[in-house]
């Protein structure tokens, strides 16, 4: 849009070549001319504002087109869903129980199939999901709301949590951030929440009475989407023998959380900037009550097609030593019909730099959007290992394809890896998110093949 800026150019050009001595010319004619040329500065910098208008409209109706081009509208329900499968090959083995995670020779396996159904009858909306895996199912989403006349909306039911800079963190990857794996992005629970939009800013207030359920699955409490505070069955050594101890942990409760995040409406590098709070009860089973607490700051920078994505966040979980873990340094958190210790007390750097490139001259690619992205679980236990996460990946979107090539290092993710992990004593923690015993760097290249329907 260089071109608009040529009146500009033009208006200060003539002011600053016009001689000092002006008593030669007529005033009125020096007049007339500063007029005109403010009048083609208006013009100007109004064609200018039109263009970007257009640009944002056609940004949002291409956004709306993606989100629509495969679902199925019946009244004034949208039935939509995914089936995805990925492939993997990394430093993995079986482990007992353990979810199956690729052999080192690679391994392609189903991700996931999922139902999606989106309500919008007048101001009356919601949302249901639910999505099965490979032995375990469970209830994704679900919650009815209502829209306000000024935009604002009120939802009930299992729905996401506001923390952090959006629903998925800063992460753009099939991975995520560490942020995740603790239960501080991406997280689904029971109660209420309340949007709203005004002028710069975006505001969510929420009051959860329950974590989402236990669905279906073999674990104890872990068969569910998002990472929460669980009770699990144990496995510690008694005289040289790994043995299972009796289920105990804990069930969150009575959790407030609140969010503010404020546009800057910059013209080179448009900022939100926001921070996130929360605050809940832990009841205890077999073991006391605690409560956990976190707060977050969070930034997003848009330069062009490049958005630069940065969180920084404190939690703390408050317990007992008296639990299946014997600490309270690490508490049982679980998620995908599975349960690991993690580390009470930490602080959580997360960034990602991603770039939307559309690819309009391949007609069977709509863009791609690299990214690199680095997130770590810093503890505050002596005892303890950090847990850190680096990825280096790309998505490739296609009509209904939606795919994830991910390159992942890390030194404190089960997921990742857990090439020379020592299991033989639960309490070591080693390669997760609480003690990180052998502190090993791992290595997963993932592919995850997604349609959406």
């Amino acid at each position: 849009m260089a071109y608009l800026a040529v009146p500009v150019s033009l208006l200060l050009m003539t002011l600053l070549a016009t001689p000092a001595s002006a008593g030669n010319h007529d005033v009125a004619q020096l007049e007339a001319r500063v007029a005109r040329l403010t009048a083609e500065l208006k013009e100007a910098n109004a064609a200018l504002d039109e263009a970007r208008t257009s640009e944002k409209n056609a940004r949002q109706r291409l956004e709306t087109l993606e989100q629509q081009q495969s679902d199925i509208t019946i009244g004034p329900l949208t039935i939509g869903g995914a089936v995805r499968v990925n492939y993997v090959i990394g430093d993995y083995t079986r482990l007992g129980d353990a979810p199956q995670r690729g052999g080192n020779g690679g391994d392609m396996e189903l991700d996931t199939f999922r139902i999606n159904l989106a309500l919008r009858h007048e101001q009356l909306i919601g949302k249901l999901e639910y999505r099965w895996y490979n032995g375990y199912n469970f209830l994704h989403t679900g919650w009815l709301g209502y829209e306000f006349a000024n935009g604002s909306q009120v939802q009930a039911g299992l729905t996401r949590v506001p923390f952090g800079p959006g629903p998925y963190g800063v992460s753009q990857s099939w991975f995520f951030d560490q942020h995740y794996y603790v239960g501080l992005a991406d997280d689904m629970d029971v109660g209420v929440k309340y949007l709203l939009q005004q002028d710069n800013w975006d505001l969510a207030l929420a009051f959860f009475t329950g974590s989402e359920r236990n669905w279906n699955g073999a674990s104890k409490d872990s068969a569910r989407y998002g990472y929460d505070i669980v009770q699990w069955e144990s496995a510690i050594e008694e005289d040289g023998a790994v043995v299972s101890a009796p289920a105990n942990g804990y069930e969150e409760s009575r959790q407030l959380n609140a969010r503010a995040i404020y546009h800057f409406g910059f013209e080179s590098v448009p900022t939100d900037l926001g921070v996130s709070l929360q605050a809940g009860k832990l009841n205890g089973k077999r073991t006391d009550d605690g409560h956990h607490f976190a707060a977050s700051v969070h930034m997003k920078n848009t330069m062009g097609n490049f958005v630069l994505a940065s969180q920084l966040t404190r939690y703390e979980i408050d317990i007992d030593a008296d639990n299946a873990l014997g600490t309270d340094e690490l508490v049982p958190m679980g998620a995908y019909d599975f349960a690991w210790p993690v580390a009470t007390e930490a602080w959580l750097p997360a960034v990602s730099l991603s770039y939307r490139y559309a690819t309009a001259e391949i007609p069977w690619l709509d863009y791609i959007l690299p990214y690199a992205e680095y997130s770590g679980i810093l503890k505050d236990s002596d005892e303890a290992n950090d847990s850190e996460m680096i990825t280096v990946g790309a998505a490739w979107a296609s009509g209904g394809w939606y795919i994830y090539t991910d390159y992942v290092w890390s030194n404190g993710n089960l997921f990742i890896g857990n090439e020379g992990d020592d299991y033989s004593n639960i309490y070591n923690g080693v390669g997760d998110f609480g003690a990180n015993g052998n502190d090993a760097w791992n290595y997963r290249l993932n592919i995850n093949f997604g349609y959406y329907f």
